[in-house]
């Protein structure tokens, strides 16, 4: 464990039980959704690697036209 999450963890042992708990279900509820999202692109590595090469290739093609997020 980090210094920093020991500390972390050291101050909130200090807090009243209710947000102790609080705070665990949010903390575990950001560890579950970062691990869907690591096993989401390890999933999903080849398809990325293959429109980004698309999406390189028709750049290099002039395929592509630069566009504002207001003109999407």
């Amino acid at each position: 464990m980090t210094v920093l999450l020991q500390e972390v963890f050291d101050k909130a042992s200090t807090l009243p039980e209710a947000l102790q708990n609080q705070i665990a279900e949010d903390l575990l509820a950001d560890i579950e959704a970062e691990m869907q999202w690591d096993q989401t692109f390890k999933d999903t590595e080849d398809q990325l690697a293959k429109l980004a090469d698309k999406a390189l290739n028709d750049f290099k093609l002039g395929k592509v036209k630069q566009m504002g997020f207001d003109e999407l």
